[in-house]
């Protein structure tokens, strides 16, 4: 029975071949560099997702004292996986776009007679959401805006401006002498979403972690012994809320434009 069982395994075997194919040298670095981007992403969002629907009535439930406890031993480990999740994720997602999205259409745009640097482009397409992310910083930190609704207008506005603003500085470089667009859906689709994502980032990393970092300190200090809140406290907490809540709410259009740049449905040039 065990040798008839033996004679059958290279059968066996050659069924998963058919089934089966290993990556190629080609094919490996973008599978990594897409799984890499995908586990990060989902600890990233799922965090993010966890701060405004769960976490933030579950805080608001607890006594100081019991904050006191819960805060200091919840948010340094939440918050650690939060924003490194976001900056693997960003930057893997800048080396996929660069290599293995623009640089394929911009070989194309060149082939059809533009003068296209993938650098150049690439590094305009991320000034467009630094400034977008450096006007919405003032708003939410120096501006005195506490209302959500206020700020969700403007963040709308702002968002739309950028998504304009990629389309067309990507268009603009991608088009050939004789009006060929080569500016293809995915860097289009990920231009937009990818753009979403660096404002996200940067709003991890410049507002909701140094206002955290502050609040978890005095909670730690403070909130044990029952001891009020103090008012530039309670005003850190606001900013940061209002970062967390902007980016579940800018996460939403994100994942849209990262979901059009492949499939079935092309919502942007080719």
């Amino acid at each position: 029975m065990l040798i008839d069982s033996i004679a059958h395994l290279p059968f066996g075997l050659a069924i998963f071949q058919e089934i089966i194919h290993g990556p190629t040298g080609d094919a490996l670095p973008r599978v990594l560099l897409r799984w890499s981007h995908f586990v990060a992403g989902i600890t990233w969002i799922g965090i993010l997702y966890f701060f405004n629907l769960v976490n933030v009535n579950f805080m608001k439930a607890l006594d100081a004292p019991t904050k006191g406890k819960v805060i200091p031993e919840l948010m340094p480990r939440a918050l650690w996986f939060f924003r490194w999740g976001a900056f693997i994720t960003v930057f893997v997602g800048l080396v996929y776009y660069a290599m293995y999205i623009l640089k394929p259409d911009v070989t194309n745009a060149n082939t059809a007679g533009t003068n296209a640097n993938v650098w150049v482009i690439l590094g305009v397409w991320m000034l467009i959401p630094l400034i977008t992310f450096a006007i919405e910083f003032f708003v939410i930190t120096k501006s005195g805006i506490n209302d959500g609704r206020v700020l969700a207008v403007i963040v709308a506005v702002l968002a739309i401006a950028m998504s304009a603003a990629v389309i067309y500085w990507l268009n603009s470089q991608l088009t050939s002498p004789n009006g060929d667009g080569w500016a293809s859906n995915k860097a289009l689709s990920i231009g937009i979403g990818g753009a979403l994502g660096i404002i996200m980032l940067f709003n991890v990393w410049g507002i909701i972690w140094p206002a955290q970092k502050r609040i978890i300190a005095w909670t730690k200090d403070n909130a044990q012994n029952g001891t009020p809140i103090p008012p530039e406290s309670a005003a850190l907490g606001r900013k940061a809320f209002l970062a967390s809540r902007t980016n579940a709410w800018l996460s939403l259009p994100m994942l849209f434009f990262m979901s059009t740049s492949h499939g079935d449905y092309i919502i942007f040039g080719r």
